[in-house]
């Protein structure tokens, strides 16, 4: 009782004068800010089998060998704290509005529900709002449809600095930042003192949203009581066994979609960017292409976890599909025949009858984690 009681006057103290209204929570004040709040960010259990590699359909690395922390950048429980407070911050936009976690939202897996987001003016972004789940599992540490940033920790700077999105500099981020009374103790336990840099922000924003890593589903639960990804869940149905069956196979042979062939893996992403057959040309989006400016990457886009999916309608970079229904029909009727369009869906379409159809979307929606999505670690700290 004596230890629970010092915590709470600890906290209290590390409190004091440190509440701040701020416009994420609609005039709430800060809470938990001075500490890490006894979240563990850090040393998570992962399952076992996110460190097998797949077999099969699913083919590909395991999941932590597709982690892509920096050395010099590794979680820790006060620097993902800091960076939550950094995510949540609606005062580091121009005209303190807009946070991350306005395009980012818990509740859609961390992605947004409109088609294109909406900037600190009211513009509108250019592409849809990519989910940020399990982002730590993509090896070659791209980040954006287009893959233009080279690591998470330019990513994260990169929409303060959009003249749409958030309207800042680097210079008036961190002033935004130094502003703010409560940050100085947070800094101070992430970094050892209280300087504040575009260096520290984005790497303690890299840190929280590496940490937002999905492995509650009751894909996850089945998937532990097996040996392999490619039999029976004891735990699902047999229309959701049928609809794991399809996404896993190949579309060369029966019951099978070709899907794990770029959503490898445990996580179901893949490591390159690829074209999906949306259009059978790239004039309006060049995609990565427009980045490297080579032939062989117009019109193709980085793949994105499949984890959490059920929850993050509209669907892929311009959010064309509002629906699982309408993703799963493309791939069955609508695949364009473009110059880059990737395997398998260049060799042979899926045939997918209304009852595979069905069978996949219920298995997508086994994907959905929603403990990770309610998780208070991953909510705001404004509220």
């Amino acid at each position: 009782m004596k230890n629970i009681a010092f915590r709470l006057f600890l906290a209290t103290v590390l409190l004091t004068g440190c509440n701040t209204d701020n416009p994420t929570s609609g005039g709430d004040t800060v809470q938990d800010t001075g500490s890490s709040t006894g979240f563990n960010y850090a040393d998570v259990d992962f399952p076992d089998h996110f460190g097998v590699a797949a077999t099969g359909g699913m083919g590909g690395p395991s999941a932590l060998d597709m982690d892509n922390t920096p050395e010099d950048n590794p979680i820790t429980n006060d620097g993902a704290n800091l960076g939550r407070h950094l995510f949540y911050d609606t005062n580091l936009s121009a005209n303190g509005t807009i946070a991350c976690a306005s395009c980012h939202k818990a509740e859609f897996g961390f992605s947004d529900d409109k088609v294109l987001s909406e900037g600190f003016e009211g513009g509108e972004t250019g592409r849809h709002s990519m989910s940020l789940t399990n982002a730590r599992f993509y090896a070659p540490g791209m980040f954006f449809w287009d893959q233009r940033a080279e690591s998470l920790e330019d990513q994260v700077l990169m929409p303060f600095q959009d003249p749409v999105e958030m309207g800042m500099t680097l210079d008036t981020l961190v002033a935004a930042v130094e502003e703010q009374d409560f940050y100085p103790a947070l800094f101070e336990k992430a970094f050892g003192d209280s300087e504040v840099s575009s260096d520290r922000i984005s790497r303690a924003l890299a840190q929280f949203v590496r940490s937002l890593v999905s492995f509650g589903s009751r894909y996850d639960d089945g998937r532990a009581q097996v040996s392999s990804a490619i039999v029976d869940f004891p735990n699902f149905t047999e229309q959701e066994n049928l609809g794991k069956q399809i996404f896993m196979n190949t579309p060369m042979g029966p019951n099978g979609a070709g899907c794990a062939v770029c959503h490898q893996g445990e996580t179901m992403s893949a490591v390159e960017a690829n074209n999906n057959g949306l259009d059978a040309n790239s004039d309006d989006d060049l995609g990565y292409g427009e980045v490297t400016e080579l032939a062989g990457d117009m019109g193709t886009f980085k793949v994105p976890s499949l984890r959490n999916i059920a929850v993050r309608a509209t669907f892929m970079h311009d959010g064309r599909f509002t629906s699982l229904r309408e993703v799963i029909d493309h791939y069955g009727d609508t695949v364009q025949a473009h110059p880059n369009l990737g395997m398998p869906l260049n060799m042979h379409a899926p045939d997918l009858s209304e009852a595979d159809r069905d069978a996949l979307e219920v298995f997508l929606e086994t994907l959905t984690d929603h403990d990770m999505l309610t998780d208070p670690k991953f909510a705001s700290p404004f509220e």
